[in-house]
């Protein structure tokens, strides 16, 4: 039996996230009642520099969420969540994960780790923040390469 009851996945969207779900899901014991999802969308001011006068930043911030929160309603579905344990929210990822794993009083947040997509770059500094600021146990899966 699990000694976890709540765990936070924290995913990037890609199909390497299926992985890293997967374990977090045997972790519960194959039961994806105590699991959550969280995917962190940067904020496209701080991702990429852009003239602000050009295009409209704020448009496309609100396009990225939603594609965001769509791509996380098919993955959700896909491993049984429901919507209200899929959160996609806007910030540094670190941040915004300790803080959505400390509101769900989660006793293990799980990240994949070395995959090709956003996750290279992705978790030297957030797996980092992540551990040093986290209230509970952190499992990274190696995904990728």
């Amino acid at each position: 039996m699990s000694t976890y009851k709540t765990i936070l996945v924290a995913i990037d969207l890609s199909n390497e996230s299926d992985k890293v779900i997967a374990r977090a899901r045997q972790l519960a014991d194959g039961n994806a009642a105590g699991l959550s999802l969280i995917h962190v969308v940067e904020p496209v001011s701080a991702a990429y520099p852009i003239d602000a006068y050009a295009i409209n930043i704020s448009k496309l911030q609100e396009e990225a969420i939603e594609i965001a929160t769509e791509r996380m309603a098919d993955i959700g579905r896909d491993f049984d969540i429901p919507a209200n344990r899929q959160h996609t929210m806007v910030g540094t990822a670190a941040t915004e994960i300790r803080a959505k794993a400390e509101e769900l009083g989660s006793d293990l947040v799980v990240i994949g780790s070395h995959g090709r997509s956003g996750w290279k770059l992705l978790l030297g500094s957030t797996a980092n923040k992540l551990l040093h600021g986290a209230h509970c146990d952190i499992l990274t899966v190696r995904v990728g390469d």
